[in-house]
């Protein structure tokens, strides 16, 4: 995808020091992630060797820098969920509120309708208003909200799930 702000493409092995550099911050930093500790390079490459053409992982770049990323996860493991995705989409914490989660989620959207997939889940921190906001500006719906089924930073943490449907 290309518009004035940022060009998206599809992420390269070499794009994983950066992805996990974003990554980790929002690990360390905040709820967005129930991750506790920071991943490893290795544990981001076997990630990313987990993905395949049906569940891209893309990049957003500004003047050739990486600023953010987005995936298409399975859902669940069992075949009959196969046609439903998780989203995730991360921007670096120097550019929020820039534009580049709406350009990142976009493109996710136009690649999983033209693979086929039918639904895509989002698993949100109550907190997060901006990815909350920033779903249902696609036209995702609330579909659950789990309470306190997440612990991090000496707290109770309630997800939302949203979904989309083709």
């Amino acid at each position: 995808m290309n518009n004035s702000r940022c060009v998206i493409r599809e992420a390269t092995s070499e794009d994983l020091v950066a992805i996990n550099d974003i990554y980790n911050h929002s690990v360390l930093n905040s709820v967005c992630t129930y991750q506790e500790v920071s991943s490893s390079l290795d544990e981001r490459r076997k990630w990313y060797d987990q993905h395949g053409e049906k569940h891209p992982i893309t990049v957003a770049l500004i003047s050739d820098k990486i600023v953010g990323w987005g995936s298409l996860s399975k859902f669940h493991a069992r075949s009959a969920y196969r046609f439903t995705v998780e989203n995730s989409v991360y921007v670096h914490h120097e550019h929020y509120k820039q534009g580049l989660g709406s350009a990142i989620l976009g493109d996710l959207i136009k690649r999983a309708k033209a693979l086929g997939h039918h639904t895509i889940i989002a698993g949100i921190d109550s907190e997060q208003a901006g990815s909350i906001a920033l779903h249902s500006k696609f036209g995702f719906q609330k579909v659950a909200h789990l309470k306190q089924v997440g612990y991090k930073h000496d707290r109770w943490l309630d997800v939302l799930y949203m979904e989309l449907l083709f």
